[in-house]
């Protein structure tokens, strides 16, 4: 299967996001896209040439992951942006964080919290499909430290790429622009419980 890059031109335009570095942020988009097809190609050809035990094959595998979590991520934060409007104070998603963190304020202060961490990596509002319950993580790198058995429902980037071009190290700045861009129906659709 051959994955191919979403379109989010769309974006441009959005209020606090350059174009310039929404463009580039695009081009890196497209880039974990790339590597993942490649990467997907050359283990399906080691797999059939029955390489499969190599030390080479296994570094390619756990190479994988990062790409393929780069490109998924990257769809999934461009996604939950381009919102115009507040949480859907009624809706389901409000609701759940109004039960978990006591009042969406609480929640918006803890995943900002979360943003504003030293380090390189994604905030992430998380669903438990154990139990519902949601939480705000940070994840380093795309591969390392997401809670298992839980779904993404709100992804933002706090890799310096994201947001260095408009913010330069002002990242609080970025969080806020973040914040009145979202796209609260993207996130409440990722819901499962």
């Amino acid at each position: 299967m051959t994955y191919e890059a979403k379109d989010y031109t769309k974006l441009v335009g959005m209020q606090g996001f350059s174009e310039r570095l929404l463009q580039n942020h695009f081009t890196l988009y497209q880039g974990y896209v790339k590597n993942t097809n490649t990467l997907a190609d050359t283990l399906t050809v080691m797999g059939k040439d029955g390489k499969g035990a190599t030390p080479e094959f296994a570094e390619l595998k756990r190479r994988f992951g990062w790409e393929f979590n780069g490109m998924r991520l990257h769809e999934c934060y461009f996604e939950n942006l381009g919102g115009k409007a507040p949480i859907n104070p009624d809706g389901r998603l409000a609701g759940r964080i109004h039960q978990e963190f006591g009042s969406y304020d609480n929640w918006a202060q803890d995943f900002k919290a979360v943003g504003a961490m030293r380090g390189i990596g994604w905030a992430i509002l998380y669903q438990d499909l154990a139990n519902g319950k949601l939480m705000n993580v940070w994840v380093n790198e795309h591969d390392v430290g997401h809670p298992a058995c839980c779904v993404p429902l709100l992804i933002m980037d706090v890799f310096e790429h994201a947001f260095m071009i408009d913010y330069d190290l002002k990242r609080a700045d970025y969080i806020s622009a973040f914040f009145q861009n979202i796209n609260w129906d993207a996130a409440e659709e990722r819901m499962k419980m």
